[in-house]
């Protein structure tokens, strides 16, 4: 089972091109699910609709609810933002919460979670994005304590375990990723453990997902890093949803253009269980 995070960078740049662009990275990947941030609805369309019909997948999307500061970016763009997922089996379910922001900046970020109908397993699929400024840590560790019981909510009824994706502007030794993570510090929720996919990449494959070689990127003079994430609960029975492998994609110029600025990243999982008995009391 192949599943795919990617910020599409809403409406700014060369949308239209842009938007071709990401068309052509995801229709060669053949994923089953993806997980998308900065996803535009201008009122006759929706990105995710588009992304659908040409590729022949479900899709479902939340708004933000407080999409200003988006518009004045894009002076006088007044197209909606939010996330969406997109799927190959039908949604057998969907839910939204709204993610909190006391300290910050309130953009009326969202999770979004659909319950995917796949073969063999329904599988707990969220996407979301978390607030962006470097100073917002302490606001980013309350909305992945929020994402964290979202998830803890939402997860069961299911031997597959929980797949969870987004820009969640962070590095991965920052306090949010560890405490999402739940194995490195103490977990947002008692008991859960969400693994970093990017933890079975080949070590030395290139991992930032915000690259300075990424012109959208260099103009912001940041520093390069890793802030999109595929997670995934334990494996289920069997070694059931474990990661088979992990990579980049869309970091390169597609017809020109660069999709996005950010890159995305596309994880492999187990779609059936191996056989493999997992140690008990172990999370790999």
């Amino acid at each position: 089972m192949r599943v795919v995070t990617w910020n599409v960078w809403w409406r700014f740049g060369p949308w239209e091109r842009r938007r071709e662009a990401i068309l052509a990275v995801l229709r060669d990947l053949e994923p089953d699910i993806v997980g998308l941030q900065e996803v535009w609805d201008d009122g006759e369309e929706n990105l995710a609709s588009w992304l659908g019909e040409e590729l022949g997948m479900q899709w479902t999307w939340a708004a933000f609810d407080m999409p200003g500061r988006w518009h004045r970016r894009a002076e006088g763009e007044t197209a909606d933002v939010g996330v969406a997922v997109l799927s190959r089996w039908p949604f057998a379910g969907r839910d939204v919460v709204r993610l909190p922001a006391a300290g910050g900046r309130d953009d009326g970020r969202v999770t979004l979670h659909a319950l995917v109908d796949a073969p063999g397993h329904p599988v707990p699929f969220f996407t979301t994005h978390l607030n962006s400024a470097p100073h917002e840590s302490a606001v980013r560790c309350a909305q992945v304590t929020a994402l964290a019981g979202f998830v803890a909510d939402n997860r069961g009824g299911t031997p597959f375990p929980p797949v969870v994706t987004g820009d969640y502007n962070a590095l991965p030794d920052s306090d949010e990723m560890r405490r999402l993570g739940g194995y490195r510090t103490a977990p947002a929720v008692a008991g859960q453990v969400l693994l970093d996919a990017w933890e079975y990449a080949d070590p030395a494959a290139p991992s930032a997902t915000w690259d300075a070689a990424n012109p959208y990127a260099a103009r912001t003079f940041e520093p390069a890093g890793r802030i999109d994430y595929v997670h995934v609960g334990p494996p289920g029975p069997g070694g059931l949803g474990h990661v088979r492998s992990v990579r980049r994609a869309g970091h390169g110029p597609v017809g020109g253009v660069w999709p996005s600025d950010h890159a995305a990243v596309v994880a492999d999982l187990a779609a059936q269980g191996d056989g493999v008995t997992a140690v008990p009391g172990t999370w790999k």
